[in-house]
């Protein structure tokens, strides 16, 4: 027989584990589907920079810009201000230095990947979203572009492994602390 406090207690403990549940589930949802472009985009180095180019400026502006900004590829812009491709330190290798072209005076729209054959992301797509493209057609730049076509911002695949790596670390955090006992919501101190 089944004694009165064993018949509270187990009701006690399942209403418990019920309460807890969501709340790792919500934290499962967070590392799978929750993070965009866009919490990646906002902890790079491109967020806080002019990450464009004009194409009809020489080589030389976007290598003067990949070195002051210490960045791999910049978005290139027509005259009115549209994305027309993008430019990478990749381009300039292949396409001035093994040349043996001037980049003073080559412009950037003649070594520049253009629109046409552009690869990019919306900022709402997920990291994971985001690196599937890159990997597929091996890319370390992805502009992002909000729904008029207009460029928004510049991922590397630097940022979007950063990103990637920091929720892991959250939710591997949160599992252990509440298999620690210390309550996989509140976390550790």
């Amino acid at each position: 027989m089944f004694s009165i406090a064993s018949r509270v207690a187990r009701p006690l403990a399942s209403q418990a584990a019920r309460r807890h549940q969501p709340q790792l589930c919500a934290g499962f949802a967070t590392v799978k589907e929750g993070l965009t472009a866009t919490d990646a985009w906002n902890k790079s180095c491109y967020s806080g920079i002019d990450y464009t180019v004009n194409e009809d400026l020489p080589v030389y502006e976007a290598v003067q810009k990949f070195a002051a900004y210490n960045v791999g590829c910049l978005v290139t812009v027509d005259s009115e201000g549209k994305i027309s491709g993008v430019v990478s330190e990749r381009d300039y290798v292949c396409k001035i230095a093994l040349l043996g072209k001037t980049s003073k005076v080559t412009p950037i729209k003649e070594i520049s990947t253009k629109s046409a054959n552009l690869i990019t992301a919306s900022p709402s797509e997920t990291v994971s979203g985001c690196m599937a493209k890159m990997l597929m057609k091996d890319i370390r730049h992805l502009p992002l572009l909000d729904e008029d076509g207009k460029v928004v911002g510049i991922v590397s695949i630097k940022d979007l492994v950063k990103a990637e790596l920091k929720e892991k670390e959250a939710a591997i955090k949160t599992l252990s602390d509440f298999a620690l006992g210390r309550g996989g919501h509140f976390g550790s101190d």
